[in-house]
């Protein structure tokens, strides 16, 4: 029997309107998905640079 590997995905929510990640579900806000540790720190950082505030 084949062994199944689980693909680890990060997940940002991100609401453009007040400027603010979240790091779990968040009425109103946009779901991003990143199947790459790089990428989603990537985006972090570039959300970061913005003064986007995290929750």
């Amino acid at each position: 029997m084949a062994e199944q590997k689980r693909e680890t995905v990060w997940r940002l929510w991100v609401d453009t309107q007040r400027r603010v990640i979240s790091f779990h579900e968040e009425p109103g806000s946009q779901l991003m998905e990143f199947r790459s540790w790089d990428m989603f720190i990537h985006c972090v950082d570039e959300y970061a640079q913005k003064q986007y505030r995290y929750q």
